[in-house]
């Protein structure tokens, strides 16, 4: 358990989870009723069936998964592009518009249903029903490098590095204006922090939208911890203030939350459907032709570019890197032409 943790075991146990274990709190609360839940102490292994158990920092606890079910996605034809291929694990580059595993209204066409056609029985069950191989994902319209796991003992092992928040995960984006450390608002706002080498470091709690719960919001004094650090790349357009392209790093790795920290601060992505469509003046101080790729790009521009980890199998270190896709290549080619401020 981290420190300070909540006093009763459902809570605690869906905060210290990963999110990338996708285990809901109601999930966890049926499972510790079921006697899946135990506690590991020096006495032994002590099984606990009450939601309201106590729970102390740096106390080891078990959950055991039933077995997965026989899977739901069926195999599909689909083109991938693999970087990187073994017994244990397969890095895929993943385009735009690509939903990473089925879920409500994208039954197929996903990454899921692609991988199990490409690697076959040997991914049946591998990480539950519905998102075999799955350890982490990328949003619908975000691009880039994704780690598959092809065992479970691979599975296990990539989930316990993600969630000691080891892997290297570095996206490029496209943002609105450009951060400035010397910008008041910028400097003045709670949990916003710099860093040498020009870097920003962004440390604020994200939960669910208190009335859309299907957005993703800064929750002070709730919500699960988040940070994201990001520094100029590049500044671009006009007087190269009018957009930027950052590198962004995850410490930890919450739905949408490269989105969400960077719409807070005041610099949401380009093209964001959800988290920057009531930013008016997209075009501003762009010459006519920029402005008219900006108002063109109809998702996030966030793409996964480098992912490290440490082979699942010998620990050998692992890093692979995915060039910009062709259509944030040519939002940024495009609005270059105002006259960039390179970092």
């Amino acid at each position: 358990m981290p420190e300070d943790p909540p006093r009763r075991l459902d809570k605690a146990l869906a905060l210290a989870l990963p999110e990338e274990a996708e285990i809901s709190r109601t999930r966890i609360a049926r499972l510790i009723e079921a006697g899946a839940v135990a506690r590991l102490g020096p006495l032994g292994r002590e099984v606990v069936t009450s939601l309201k158990a106590p729970v102390a920092a740096g106390e080891v606890w078990e959950i055991i998964l039933p077995e997965p079910e026989a899977a739901v996605a069926l195999p599909e034809a689909i083109p991938l592009d693999i970087i990187h291929e073994d017994d244990a694990l397969v890095v895929v580059n993943k385009p735009a518009g690509m939903v990473v595993h089925p879920a409500p209204g994208a039954s197929s066409g996903t990454l899921v249903n692609a991988l199990l056609h490409h690697c076959g029985d040997s991914l049946s069950g591998v990480g539950g029903v519905r998102r075999p191989g799955i350890v982490h994902r990328i949003d619908k319209d975000t691009t880039g490098l994704l780690v598959v796991a092809k065992t479970d003992a691979a599975h296990q092992a990539l989930a316990v590095q993600f969630a000691r928040h080891s892997v290297e995960r570095e996206y490029r984006a496209v943002v609105h204006g450009l951060p400035d450390r010397a910008e008041p608002r910028l400097a003045g706002l709670a949990g916003v922090g710099f860093e040498p080498g020009g870097v920003v470091r962004i440390a604020l709690p994200l939960g669910r939208h208190r009335t859309d719960r299907q957005r993703m919001a800064v929750t002070p004094g709730r919500g699960r911890h988040a940070v994201t650090r990001f520094r100029v790349v590049e500044g671009l357009g006009e007087g190269g203030r009018a957009a930027a392209l950052l590198e962004c790093r995850l410490e930890t790795g919450r739905t949408h939350q490269i989105r969400v920290h960077l719409a807070h601060v005041g610099h949401p992505l380009l093209g964001d459907p959800v988290y920057g469509s009531g930013r008016r003046g997209a075009g501003r101080g762009l010459a006519p032709e920029a402005a008219a790729v900006v108002t063109a790009f109809r998702r996030q521009a966030l793409h996964a570019a480098t992912l490290g980890f440490e082979h699942p199998d010998d620990s050998r270190p692992m890093r692979f890197v995915a060039p910009l896709p062709d259509d944030m290549a040519g939002l940024v080619a495009a609005l270059r032409g105002g006259g960039p401020i390179r970092a």
